[in-house]
């Protein structure tokens, strides 16, 4: 068996320094997330949310990034799951992405806050057929006898709802509005680049603005 305390990677595509970066965050996020499609890295969209429930532990779990703006990063899932209940008790979390092709990750933290009913609807409605009933087939993070279960309520709503289900009300969207971006950039001998930008208010204009600087790797 290999001993993985031996497992080594060397890190030499690419730099990030400041003079070449943005200096708004979601700049920087919106070329690497597109770079990361460019190169075909496998599923570029898949971001680690972390959120921590009452008991102060935390909990991770991957989901897919559905849109993003200057009002923050979407994504959509079940409002009864466990994230769901830990986000209705504290609406502070993270988000990751790690692009290992690129050897590039970035790391958001924020507040999370519920789409609009109308965004909610105009995603869900866009969705194919089988996810929609998915999304009512599924009491997500519950425990259940087997997957019998998922295929007999699958089968139950399609046959109700035939193919217009409409969107269930425990299912919608989150937005995190970032507070903190970091940019991290693989580099050799592990003196990695890693910008951090947190968000700062500017007294005497009263507007916000994002402070960008570099942190030790």
């Amino acid at each position: 068996m290999q001993n993985i305390a031996d497992l080594r990677k060397n890190y030499e595509r690419a730099e990030l320094n400041e003079g070449a970066s943005h200096a708004d965050p979601l700049q920087q996020f919106d070329q690497w997330l597109n770079e990361a499609i460019s190169a075909e890295v496998p599923e570029p969209n898949a971001m680690t949310l972390a959120t921590v429930g009452s008991d102060l532990r935390p909990s991770t779990r991957v989901v897919l990034i559905k849109g993003y703006d200057e009002r923050g990063i979407v994504w959509y899932t079940n409002y009864l799951s466990r994230k769901g209940q830990e986000l209705a008790g504290n609406p502070y979390a993270a988000l990751q992405f790690h692009w290992v092709e690129l050897e590039r990750v970035v790391r958001i933290e924020g507040v999370v806050e519920k789409v609009s009913d109308s965004e909610s609807d105009a995603y869900y409605g866009s969705r194919p057929l089988d996810s929609r009933i998915g999304a009512w087939a599924s009491p997500q993070s519950q425990v259940i006898s087997g997957r019998g279960v998922l295929l007999a309520n699958a089968a139950r709503y399609g046959a109700q709802f035939l193919l217009n289900p409409p969107r269930p009300p425990h299912w919608g969207g989150y937005r995190l509005v970032a507070t903190e971006w970091q940019f991290w950039q693989g580099r050799k001998s592990r003196l990695h680049d890693r910008l951090r930008y947190t968000l700062q208010t500017n007294q005497a204009k009263g507007t916000m603005l994002w402070l960008r600087e570099r942190l030790a790797p």
